[in-house]
């Protein structure tokens, strides 16, 4: 993170020299659409936080133990699930630790990484309808294909 905020500032300064006007009006603009997305991020994030309040890693863990049914919960409970990779890894060492199997760990992680329904909304106001439901459902298509693949070769 620090290497990439160090290239964001450095390149910043370039664009300063380059085009002090343009660069300024770019960050204004991009502040404004911040403050404008901030609202609607931070309820996603609330919300997100309730539910991983709400739900304790070893409930998790015995629901998606396996099976055809586990391997469906994991699909949706994925898409449903908002957190970052630094989360979400070791969340996935946790509930293998507590009984998931690799196909449902596989389609967890999967789907949580690519498909976003509690960031649909937000989605829709930056893409468009068509293109975000587009995304979503070729992202679950292809998590579900990712998924089936990995138990197949981690049987």
């Amino acid at each position: 993170m620090t290497v990439l905020l160090a290239f964001t500032g450095f390149v910043l300064v370039v664009s300063l020299i380059a085009d002090r006007h343009r660069t300024l009006a770019g960050v204004v603009k991009a502040a404004r659409m911040f403050l404008n997305l901030l609202p609607m991020l931070v309820g996603v994030l609330a919300a997100v936080s309730l539910v991983l309040a709400a739900v304790p890693p070893d409930l998790l863990g015995r629901t998606l133990g396996g099976g055809a049914l586990s391997f469906v919960a994991a699909l949706f409970v994925g898409s449903v699930t908002l957190m970052p990779g630094l989360i979400a890894y070791p969340l996935a060492g946790v509930l293998k630790d507590n009984g998931a199997s690799v196909a449902v760990l596989a389609a967890f992680i999967t789907t949580l990484m690519m498909v976003g329904v509690l960031t649909l909304p937000l989605e829709i106001r930056m893409l468009g309808r068509r293109t975000a439901v587009l995304r979503n459902a070729l992202a679950f298509a292809g998590a579900v294909i990712v998924a089936v693949v990995m138990a197949l070769i981690l049987r």
